[in-house]
């Protein structure tokens, strides 16, 4: 029995990824320096050129990185890009890959706390510059943004909030942590945090401290904590329809 629900859900992954494989399209972003970036764009359902919609970067964990274009799609991808929320929340779903070795930011993962490095890490670079070539070649809506990520890349959505808060309508970094000296910054960005009580591999305080820091300087940001759940409070965060409908609520005035 336990042989056939392992393959069941086996099959069933495979499913869901063939499914990400044909709905999101296979790109290398060149920033003409040669340096390249490999990712993944999902187009809103209906798309209509005449309009603008709003674009979700998605940055993925440690365990996606590589170069095959399709390992960042495996967590939280799919509830983006299922038939209801496609059809609910039309939008531009751009979902770059880390190269294998490299980190979104660079820093401890297990570490109480850090200092943002002076500048972005390469992938992070690669990836603001994407994020203004889809700009240029699709009709974005600049004040509808989104950004979110988990573990390494809710460290990474941290880190780039704080580099660039004009940027971003709103942002959702999910286990992830930053530096609390930089909540400044990101005081006026809505941010809706989620962690799990019981991660043993980022320590729930990095989101604790940073909605702490933000809350200090006078932000207003969301906090979701689970109490049972441990470093995969992604499973929870983006199978949540409130974050949802509260992201693509955000616009910047």
């Amino acid at each position: 029995m336990r042989t056939l629900l392992t393959m069941l859900v086996l099959c069933s992954s495979l499913k869901a990824a063939d499914k990400m494989e044909t709905l999101l399209e296979a790109r290398v972003f060149d920033d003409g320096k040669e340096h390249k970036l490999s990712y993944r764009l999902l187009k809103p359902k209906d798309f209509d050129p005449k309009k603008s919609y709003p674009m979700v970067v998605f940055l993925h964990g440690s365990g996606e990185r590589g170069s095959d274009n399709v390992a960042q799609m495996k967590h939280g991808v799919p509830q983006f890009a299922s038939e209801a929320n496609m059809a609910k929340y039309p939008c531009f779903l751009v979902v770059p890959q880390c190269p294998s070795g490299k980190q979104w930011v660079g820093v401890d993962w297990s570490a109480t706390e850090h200092s943002i490095p002076k500048d972005p890490s390469s992938s992070a670079a690669l990836t603001l510059g994407l994020i203004a070539a889809i700009q240029k070649e699709f009709p974005i809506d600049a004040k509808r943004i989104y950004l979110t990520g988990l573990s390494m890349g809710g460290y990474g959505a941290w880190d780039l909030i704080a580099r660039r808060p004009e940027l971003f309508a709103a942002a959702v970094p999910v286990c992830g942590g930053g530096d609390e000296k930089t909540a400044k910054a990101m005081a006026k960005v809505p941010i809706w945090a989620f962690h799990g009580a019981k991660d043993t591999a980022v320590p729930v305080t990095r989101s604790r401290n940073m909605i702490e820091a933000i809350e200090k300087e006078g932000g207003t940001p969301k906090y979701t904590e689970y109490p049972e759940v441990g470093h995969d409070s992604w499973n929870g965060a983006y199978s949540d329809a409130k974050m949802f409908e509260w992201l693509f609520s955000q616009k910047k005035s």
